[in-house]
């Protein structure tokens, strides 16, 4: 990862960092091992100093975007005060070092709050600076949105999901989505990466399946807490799929 000059540095520290980190674990042990951290990982976690909000996360299969578990995918979020801090503790944090130990393969975006709506247990996480880093963000933008589902809207929800994937899937401009998730079937988490504000917004616009899964669920309150966040990505490291998904952005510049 590129070094920062010490004005970027500088301004780093008063701007909020969001890491999310992505884990992939061969089948066997591995796997055996990373369920298990669901659990007994959370100690460590929020025993890193420096971390803030944090979220450890399962995935499900096909991308994410199932109610079925994949048992070979985890996800950690976490809110950091300073990038510096982000950066190390990521990598060499004991809690993220035993994961990164046991990965087949790790990816780990680096991102700042352009804007947020919304609780995520009844807390709002992520806090947008005043001045985003470039203004209005004019590079990649990521999306993340999180819900609980009334349990009572929960197969409703999960019967609209394989056509809200496939429209996304299809669309030529996403460059990399998945679906985490704490809770299987209750809580789901979808995190994705577009080129520019302007390709997100033609998909959230467009008359899809995605435009009218937000009409039912506002229509029929399916959610009892929601949370709705744009961010600028800073930086990664790692791979997915061996190679870094950004790469295609390059590629098309």
């Amino acid at each position: 990862m590129a070094g920062y000059t010490k004005a970027q540095h500088a301004r780093s520290r008063a701007i909020q960092t969001v890491s999310l980190s992505f884990f992939r674990f061969a089948p066997g042990a591995a796997r055996l091992w990373a369920f298990s951290m669901m659990g007994l990982a959370r100690r460590g976690l929020a025993a890193t100093p420096g971390i803030g909000f944090w979220k450890l996360c399962g995935s499900g299969t096909g991308e994410g975007f199932t109610p079925r578990p994949n048992l070979g995918v985890y996800a950690i979020l976490a809110t950091w005060d300073r990038r510096d801090i982000a950066e190390r503790q990521t990598q060499d944090g004991p809690a993220f070092a035993r994961f990164h130990a046991r990965a087949a393969e790790c990816w780990t975006v680096f991102l700042s709050p352009v804007s947020a709506r919304g609780t995520w247990s009844g807390q709002a996480p992520f806090a947008p600076s005043p001045a985003p880093l470039t203004g209005t963000v004019t590079g990649p933008v990521a999306a993340l949105t999180r819900a609980t589902l009334r349990p009572r809207a929960a197969l409703r929800f999960w019967n609209r999901v394989p056509d809200i994937s496939a429209a996304i899937g299809t669309d030529p401009n996403v460059t990399f989505k998945i679906g985490i998730g704490e809770v299987p079937l209750l809580h789901q988490v979808t995190f994705s990466i577009w080129p520019s504000t302007a390709a997100m917004a033609q998909f959230a616009r467009a008359d899809g399946p995605h435009a009218r899964a937000i009409r039912a669920v506002r229509d029929g309150n399916w959610f009892s807490e929601e949370l709705y966040a744009r961010f600028a990505l800073t930086g990664t490291r790692g791979t997915w799929l061996g190679a870094n998904p950004l790469d295609s952005l390059k590629e098309t510049a």
